[in-house]
């Protein structure tokens, strides 16, 4: 494979003959030149293997900080071109974290670039979101839900459900450059009143809203949508080699040539791009398609939400006809769909994967057949919420890609058992043989002290990790992290040594007696999504 490299840090620098017309496509799409430095839409640089062209890797738009951050990268850089991948966790410059819809995007580009200058020396808080370059791209229920309050949160250009005002609607606005420009700045901006609202390392303002959502889906029903999903078909007669080689788990419990993959919205170029750059690399014989733009999907969940989508769907939904973890193609309400038994927030529930047209009737005959169970919407802000009190794991929060599936707790999601060769089976198999040195551990305080990653664990008053992910667990009532831990002597990381210290946490130089969990505190028996509820 023919290498080229780019290196940008304050002026553009070009060595690859033909492909220096790609290169100038990123340095013009991805940064907007401001004396004669060069800002990304986020402020981070643009690293990596370009998507579009295999070999071609980019290591510019370095935003004032290339003297900082130059040695560091450039190591890191090395180690991507020679083995493929860096050696640490260098996803947040990863240039595959921006979708290719809008790296073309003229709009976009000089919004978000704008914006990441003017922001470039203020507070992050823990809930802000970006005023520019927004409703790049809207669902069919973006609408509906708008007029019923949803809060959105921009993610991958997608504009997603964050929580619910229950004051009315609060649509996002054009970007106004603050004021600048001679452009007039918006005024009665009830979207970022609201933001500014939650400029705090508190508990947000809107923290009860949150909880009735969370509450609302642990005790009756609640309905998410998750349209920014990335949905991709993988096809062709080597699927299920790919399949196989692809994924830790097996999907082969019945033979078949078409695999349908529902990625998480955030990560869909990252995950579409790897998956291409495998199939080219292992020369199987099958093809990705794209089919996010054209699909829905909303999930229906909570311990009413079979009496619910009984109305919905033409299928008995009974635990012998429709067991967890199955899909089946279904009609609701007259339109075909998919459903999926499935849940990433604990509670029985089904996914429906819509096609666009049809988003929308589905949606409503959902919602008047829930009306008599007190069915709501939620938000992302909720899944947050529900996710980590039950365990469930966000990428990269509580997985990076310096993680493994055993330190992650995920030794059920890997085909260890069978004799089937995966991606990366040699490396689980020799640290399973060998023994974690590292691993992930669930700690609970009892203080009503808000946490959000990034607080430092103690064990017996020695360092140990740092939290990855938290947030408050309103079923529980406790605030709940997720951190990797290591044994300081360099060793083995067992449940003796988890369960034999004393744990503590650290929150702005305060430190919380902070309770170990080998088990999700939430229904570690994980009855409710199957359905069993005491």
């Amino acid at each position: 494979m023919n290498i080229f490299l780019c290196t940008v840090i304050n002026t553009c620098v070009c060595v690859c003959g033909r492909e220096c017309i790609c290169f100038h496509r990123y340095l013009h799409s991805f940064s907007l030149c401001l004396f004669s430095e060069s800002f990304t839409a986020d402020h981070k640089p643009l690293m990596g293997e370009a998507p579009e062209v295999r070999g071609f890797f980019l290591g510019c738009g370095f935003n004032s900080a290339g003297m900082m951050l130059g040695g560091g990268c450039g190591r890191e850089l090395a180690h991507w071109i020679i083995h493929g991948r860096p050696e640490k966790d260098m996803y947040g410059y990863d240039i595959r974290r921006f979708h290719n819809s809008l790296t073309d995007n003229k709009r976009w580009i000089r919004e978000r670039s704008h914006e990441s200058y003017a922001k470039n020396y203020s507070v992050v808080f823990p809930f802000d979101e970006p005023l520019a370059s927004r409703n790049m791209r809207k669902d069919p229920f973006h609408q509906v839900l708008t007029e019923q309050g949803c809060v959105f949160q921009e993610r991958h250009g997608w504009e997603r459900p964050g929580w619910f005002n229950k004051d009315g609607p609060a649509p996002v606005k054009d970007y106004d450059y603050y004021g600048a420009y001679d452009i007039k700045k918006n005024v009665n901006y009830k979207y970022n009143e609201l933001l500014g609202k939650e400029y705090t390392f508190d508990f947000p303002p809107h923290h009860d809203m949150i909880k009735s959502e969370c509450l609302s889906c642990r005790h009756d029903v609640a309905v998410f949508d998750m349209s920014y999903f990335g949905k991709f078909y993988l096809t062709g007669p080597d699927a299920k080699k790919a399949a196989d080689w692809l994924f830790t788990a097996d999907v082969n419990k019945k033979p078949g040539d078409a695999y349908y993959l529902a990625i998480g919205g955030g990560v869909a170029e990252h995950n579409w791009n790897h998956i291409r750059t495998v199939l080219q690399d292992q020369g199987f014989r099958c093809q990705l398609t794209d089919h996010s733009e054209d699909m829905g999907m909303i999930s229906i969940q909570g311990p009413k939400s079979r009496e619910v989508l009984q109305e919905v769907l033409d299928t008995d939904l009974s635990n012998e006809s429709f067991p967890f973890s199955t899909h089946k193609v279904v009609s609701a309400a007259g339109h075909q769909v998919r459903a999926m038994r499935l849940s990433f927030v604990g509670e029985l529930g089904w996914e429906l994967h819509i096609p666009k047209d049809s988003c929308l009737p589905v949606y409503h005959a959902v919602m008047a057949a829930g009306a008599k169970h007190g069915i709501i919407n939620s938000g992302y802000r909720a899944i947050d919420s529900l996710s980590i009190e039950k365990g469930y794991r966000h990428w990269h929060a509580d997985l990076r890609p310096d993680d493994t599936p055993l330190e992650a707790g995920l030794a059920f999601t890997c085909k260890l058992k069978s004799s089937i060769p995966f991606q990366g089976r040699d490396r689980l198999e020799k640290q399973k043989e060998e023994g974690l040195r590292r691993r992930i551990v669930c700690f609970t305080i009892d203080e009503k002290v808000p946490m959000f990653g990034l607080e430092a664990i103690f064990r017996n008053g020695v360092p140990v990790g740092h939290l990855r992910r938290a947030d408050y667990g309103f079923f529980i009532d406790k605030t709940i992290g997720y951190g990797y831990i290591r044994n300081p002597d360099g060793g083995v990381v067992s449940a003796d040594f988890i369960k034999s210290g004393e744990f503590t946490l650290e929150r702005m130089g305060v430190t919380y007696k902070a309770k170990a969990h080998l088990k999700s505190p939430f229904d570690p028996e994980n009855k409710r999504v199957k359905g069993i509820y005491a």
